[in-house]
């Protein structure tokens, strides 16, 4: 177990921040499988940052600690039939559809017990978001 420090562990910050980034296709990654090149970064990222595959818990006085059990973090791949540049550089929040786009996990809102991290690798953006754009 490891406790959070007293920064970390206010009570304003325990809720989920999802996050969204967009990245195009590296040319020089050609004939590479972008989903298979994060999800093996991801695997050794976290040999080094293992707190991470652990889930939080409530110790006494309400604190929150990792603990380190290894479960693991939750890795989504999705698709969907529309390409990133078909937004050109229109790419900026507020995203018309964000809750179309994120996967909600088993336990979405809760921190305590839920996976730390979730990645979700989408090789095309759905349409709603080409409905903005009148794509």
């Amino acid at each position: 177990m490891k406790n959070l420090s007293c920064i970390d562990d206010q009570y304003f910050l325990r809720n989920q921040l999802p996050a969204i980034f967009f990245y195009r296709n590296n040319v020089a990654m050609k004939g590479s499988d972008p989903v298979k090149v994060i999800k093996e970064a991801i695997s050794k990222a976290l040999v080094y940052y293992y707190p991470f595959a652990g889930r939080l818990r409530e110790a006494p006085n309400n604190k929150l600690t990792v603990e380190c059990t290894g479960e693991g973090v939750i890795f989504v791949e999705a698709s969907a039939n529309v390409s990133l540049h078909q937004f050109g550089d229109f790419l900026y929040p507020p995203f018309p559809c964000i809750k179309d786009l994120l996967y909600a996990g088993p336990a979405s809102g809760v921190i305590l017990h839920s996976p730390l991290l979730l990645f979700q690798v989408i090789d095309e953006l759905p349409p709603c978001m080409t409905n903005r754009l009148d794509i």
